[in-house]
């Protein structure tokens, strides 16, 4: 609890910092840091924000939702697009249906002109969301096309197969890859590429850390699974098919007797092995779809209806999480229990629960939901005692499993729902500021399956890196002559009291931003005083009344009392203002005092240079 408290501490300061800015300048010196403004915009100029993510990281959700660090993400959201910003829903929904359309054509002009107008917009966090976004839509579109031929039911029966000539397999039918599939493979492999990416510019811990990179890591390996058993069943297939294309005397393999390797491969449904690849693709596809569709929740963050239920929902997951804990120790321990009592009764029961492990765990496991019957617990034989403890055991687990714990997980759900309903506003800016700023960096523009060919600007970067590279290599044999350039290089600009290198000027920023943050600090500091000096007045005020003699109001009438009363009360509360007022001028008089202080100390030493300068021309031009 003291250390929970100290965290609140540190967190009030900096939402108390962030208060007492009064320009964007101050704002982005505390979320930008001890660091380049530019650092990590290249060619855009975005602010670094390297202390905002610092936030994100550490959950500070009242920083990150402060109106003035909103206010530096909208303007970075909205890049190259601000008069999207104050536009109506309708009119940003016509923007995403038309990027959708035009996604083909807009990678095009990306791939052939990426500094462009058109690529510059493309470049925005915003178009990007937009892109990807959409990209993301139509690949759930494929994957619902994919089973629209199975929509009412497929016309082939399990038992039943089909050929489109007398000398093809039935397995060379069913398990070659469509064009719809071959759509679906192309995303899931520019996926894979994204994620791959995602780890080499993140670093394995802090993609590991985040839970929707395992969402993603998870469908796209189930996805690569099912397609590579796919693939298995289809490369068996062609193997007994191409002995079939072998054999020219073969004209209907109807009416000759094939060999077990070539037979299998011809048979129906219904006979096949339940390890065989297809049907192990099939059912990771199944998975995998699912897990696509939950993908969506990732987006939710950005509208303001959707985001707070998506936050519920996540919070709900992990209240589940810990609420297994328990619930696995009970069931595992009566499922166990109800195995040894039942165990030796196979086939004297009125159904096979408890007889064995799967039994018992199917048994209890459909308890929960009420789909259990009270029979499964009667023997048919006249063994009262064994039975009597199955009711009782039986009787227990309902008890605790479903009125105890299952009323637990509920109450838990509630709190949850019930916190982030509290503070919606903050919870959901803090969500959407993460999702913002997975689209603030550099790179990703094209969406899937876009970005698998490379674009002329990759290239370049490509051949850049390459040049660096061998620059370095061969860097070692000129290190000596390097440094005596160096030494020279600074010599004579010393000699000729050259100012305005790189070096001075991140010097000049970095002490720049030092002064606003001390700036801050003390205005932060002189806040708290008046703060702490209006609540001693408050203080004083309440003493002096309480302290006032009874006997003072009891010769009064009502009218006069109240009036009486009324006079005292608008003189405190003028003498609390002319005090507050005195306050605030004092300490805005020793601010202003201070900083005119450091710009005359600045001045001075900026003439000194000039002065010392001046002696060291003169000898260079003698």
């Amino acid at each position: 609890n003291d250390y929970k408290k100290l965290s609140m501490q540190c967190k009030d300061f900096v939402v108390g910092l962030l208060d007492l800015c009064r320009n964007t300048e101050e704002v982005e010196a505390i979320l930008n840091g001890d660091v380049e403004i530019h650092h990590s915009g290249g060619d855009h100029g975005r602010p670094n924000l390297s202390r905002l993510k610092l936030a994100i990281k550490y959950d500070v959700k009242k920083f990150v939702a402060h109106p003035n660090c909103q206010q530096q993400l909208l303007s970075i959201w909205y890049e190259n697009l601000s008069g999207l910003r104050q536009q109506t829903t309708a009119v940003k929904f016509l923007v995403v249906l038309a990027v959708a359309i035009g996604l083909p054509f807009l990678a095009l002009i990306y791939w052939f002109a990426p500094c462009s107008k058109m690529g510059k917009i493309m470049r925005g966090p915003f178009m990007k969301f937009v892109a990807h976004a959409a990209s993301f839509t139509i690949f759930l579109g494929l994957l619902v096309m994919n089973a629209a031929d199975r929509f009412e039911g497929t016309k082939l029966l399990p038992n039943e197969t089909s050929t489109d000539n007398a000398k093809q397999l039935f397995r060379m039918k069913t398990s070659c890859f469509s064009w719809m599939e071959m759509l679906i493979i192309s995303w899931v492999i520019g996926m894979i590429w994204t994620e791959c990416k995602e780890i080499w510019t993140q670093g394995p811990k802090e993609y590991l850390f985040e839970l929707w990179n395992m969402l993603d890591f998870g469908m796209l390996a189930i996805f690569a699974a099912s397609f590579i058993a796919r693939f298995m069943a289809f490369w068996h297939a062609s193997k007994a098919q191409s002995i079939i294309d072998a054999n020219d005397t073969l004209k209907d393999l109807t009416k000759v007797t094939l060999g077990d390797n070539v037979k299998y491969y011809n048979l129906a449904r219904i006979k096949w092995d339940p390890s065989d690849p297809q049907i192990i693709s099939e059912g990771l596809y199944a998975i995998a779809v699912v897990l696509s569709f939950s993908r969506i929740a990732y987006i939710l963050p950005a509208n303001e209806s959707f985001g707070p239920l998506q936050i519920s929902l996540g919070r709900t997951v992990k209240d589940i999480f810990k609420f297994m804990v328990i619930f696995i120790m009970v069931f595992v321990a009566f499922m166990i229990g109800m195995f040894n009592l039942y165990s030796y009764y196979i086939g004297a029961k009125q159904n096979e629960a408890f007889t064995t492990v799967e039994e018992s765990f199917k048994t209890l496991f459909w308890a929960i939901f009420g789909l259990s019957e009270v029979k499964s617990v009667v023997i048919n034989y006249n063994h009262k005692f064994i039975e009597n403890i199955g009711y009782v055991l039986y009787g227990v687990y309902n008890v605790t499993m479903v009125i105890v714990l299952l009323n637990m997980l509920i109450a838990m759900i509630n709190s949850s729902f019930q916190e982030i309903e509290d503070d919606a506003d903050v919870e959901w800016k803090f969500a959407r500021a993460k999702l913002w700023f997975s689209y603030f960096e550099e790179g990703r523009t094209l969406p899937v399956p876009f970005n698998l060919v490379p674009s002329p600007k990759s290239l370049f970067y490509l051949l850049l890196r390459l040049k660096k590279w061998i620059s370095e290599l061969f860097q070692g044999h000129k290190k000596g002559f390097q440094e005596d350039v160096e030494m020279n290089k600074r010599n004579e600009e010393k000699k000729f009291g050259i100012l305005g290198s790189h070096e001075d000027l991140s010097k000049l920023s970095l002490d720049k931003k030092q002064k606003i943050m001390k700036r801050l600090i003390k205005r932060y500091v002189l806040q708290a005083q008046i703060d702490k000096e209006s609540d001693e007045v408050n203080e004083g005020e309440l003493n002096t009344g309480t302290s006032q003699p009874l006997s003072m109001s009891q010769d009064l009438g009502p009218e006069a009392e109240l009036r009486e009363s009324w006079r005292d009360g608008r003189g405190k509360g003028e003498l609390k203002e002319i005090k507050q007022d005195i306050s605030s001028l004092r300490y805005e008089l020793l601010e202003e005092k201070t900083q005119n202080s450091e710009d005359l100390a600045e001045l001075i030493r900026k003439l000194g240079e000039k002065l010392s300068m001046k002696p060291n021309q003169e000898e260079s031009n003698r």
